[in-house]
């Protein structure tokens, strides 16, 4: 199974990225999408930027993530 998490791009470093979900940073790269800008929405898998996310898509997704968090806090808990 791949698993494949969004996230938003905060800066530039070099020839990678800084991306940040629910308050992790992490480095990705992001050759396969190089026309990026800061606050896009991106899916990261790997360490590597797999796709852009256009707002609906992005909003959709976090969506669905958000009602995975919850239900694993309340087994959790």
């Amino acid at each position: 199974m791949c698993l494949a998490v969004p996230m938003t791009i905060e800066r530039f470093e070099g020839n990678y990225a800084v991306a940040s979900a629910k308050g992790v940073e992490v480095l990705v790269n992001y050759a396969m999408t190089p026309d990026l800008k800061i606050k896009d929405k991106v899916l990261v898998h790997a360490g590597f930027v797999i796709e852009k996310l256009d707002e609906d898509q992005a909003k959709e997704i976090e969506a669905t993530w958000e009602e995975y968090y919850k239900a694993t806090e309340s087994q959790a808990g």
